[in-house]
């Protein structure tokens, strides 16, 4: 029987468009100087851990929290574009209030979490789950017995709670996806189990703002 993989989840730090309640999805927006603190912080936090691999989307905002937290081990981030956030197509760059106003109706479907809604331009929610789930799993059984890193987005940690509490895509969320949170799971051929979620007593100093879409 094939060893499980531990598994931890980090969030990018935080951006000005988190600030600005501004969808990101692929837009490649670096992180600002309280992300960049916090991705410090995640980093000091994971130091003592004996991670064998960390894998990160390939957005500056997640490739720069897990340079942060690879740099105290010596290991190379390794890219993973599959890692992104959910691709929102021509809701990117236009903030909460503004797809409100412009596209009521989308935004219905979106803050309905209608699992086949697909913002033009943009995935589903469908395709998101099977893209992240299938990523982290594969990443996974690449490593059996050890303990792997990967950091990515808040939608992307919101399908892998999910995945580890078998909840479905359409439940309300009742769970936090703070920006630099530690989470952790286990994965074994049966799926992901959940160990811990959202510790940030890292960020202790600091505040940390739940993901909304980013």
């Amino acid at each position: 029987m094939q060893e499980a993989t531990r598994l931890i989840a980090v969030r990018h730090g935080e951006t000005a468009w988190n600030l600005d309640t501004r969808i990101q999805g692929h837009i490649d927006i670096g992180l600002n100087a309280t992300g960049l603190w916090q991705a410090q912080r995640a980093g000091q936090a994971l130091a003592d851990e004996d991670i064998g691999a960390i894998y990160a989307s390939d957005l500056s905002r997640a490739w720069q929290t897990a340079e942060a937290i690879a740099k105290p081990h010596g290991l190379t981030v390794q890219s993973e574009p599959r890692l992104r956030e959910r691709a929102f197509g021509h809701f990117e760059g236009m903030s909460f209030a503004e797809i409100e106003a412009r596209l009521p109706e989308q935004a219905r479907r979106w803050r309905w979490r209608d699992p086949e809604f697909e913002p033009e331009g943009g995935e589903s929610l469908l395709t998101f789950r099977d893209r992240v789930t299938g990523v982290a799993a594969e990443l996974a059984a690449r490593h059996p017995g050890e303990l792997v890193v990967l950091v990515a987005h808040g939608g992307v940690m919101d399908v892998l709670y999910r995945a580890a509490t078998r909840q479905a895509l359409q439940a309300p969320r009742t769970w936090q996806l703070g920006n630099a949170a530690i989470n952790r799971m286990l994965w074994t051929s049966g799926g992901f189990s959940l160990v811990g979620w959202s510790d940030t007593a890292h960020l202790a100093a600091g505040n940390a703002l739940d993901e909304t879409t980013s």
